[in-house]
Parts: structure tokens; sequence; C-alpha cells
């Protein structure tokens, strides 16, 4: 006989990604940008235009209030870092990986499609890690 199973809340309790978890990815994208290679103004398109002065002030570890946007833009780049991740045993690799032409992304790199400044651009980078993770 089936049994109807409890229903869960349609909201979640935090709805909203908090001003600690912000900063705390702020810093971590600041690091992961390093890693790449990712040089100051590809990082302020990626980030949307992102001001020097604010960038400068992200680099030194200050970042600030954060706005959805830029909340939902650092969400996106720690995806694709997970992605990296999953897909690479070994980091160095996934770090290198955005640097290399794709075919995928009519023969641009990665971080030139996520320098284009939109947050399209990053979920397509992430959708794209995401489906070779999953093997479509």
């Amino acid at each position: 006989m089936l049994h109807e199973l409890p229903r869960t809340e349609a909201i979640p309790e935090l709805a909203t990604i908090t001003g600690a978890e912000s900063a705390a990815m702020a810093r971590a994208v600041m690091r992961l940008f390093e890693r790449w290679g990712v040089n100051d103004a590809e990082a302020r398109d990626i980030l949307g235009g992102l001001a020097a002065r604010t960038h400068a002030r992200w680099k030194a570890g200050e970042p600030g209030r954060i706005d959805r946007d830029l909340a939902t833009r650092l969400s996106l780049l720690m995806g694709i870092h997970k992605g990296l991740r999953y897909l690479f045993t070994d980091p160095e690799r996934g770090y290198a990986w955005v640097r290399k032409p794709n075919r995928d992304f009519g023969g641009r790199t990665p971080v030139e499609v996520m320098a284009e400044g939109s947050l399209f651009a990053l979920a397509r980078v992430r959708s794209y890690l995401d489906s070779e993770r999953g093997g479509w």
C-alpha cells in the first residue's frame, strides 16, 4: 500500500546568502583568481564590472557590503571551482583548465567566457562543468 510522504516547506529557512557567507566567498574567490591566473581587469569583468577601488579592497581582504548580484556571482564561481575539483583529481589540472581553449566555448577559454561579464556567462561555465560531471 502506498503512503504519502510528509511534505517539506517550499521556502527554505535561509532564503538568502548571509553577509558572513558572502564575505567568506569573496575572500575565497580572490584566492581562486590567483590560482587561475586571472588578472585584475578579468577579475573585475567576471565580477560584473567591479570598480577598481572596490576590487583592490577585496584583494586586501575587505569585501564590504555585497549585493545580491555579487553574491550570486560568487556562488557561481564557487560552484565552478567545486565542479573542477570533482572532475580533476589533481587540483593543478583544474586550475589550468580555465586557461585552455575549449571547442564547446567556440575555441575560447573558460576565463574569456566568464569575463563577458554577465551572470549567464558564469552560469554557462558552471552548467558545462555540471554536465561533464553528470555525464549528461
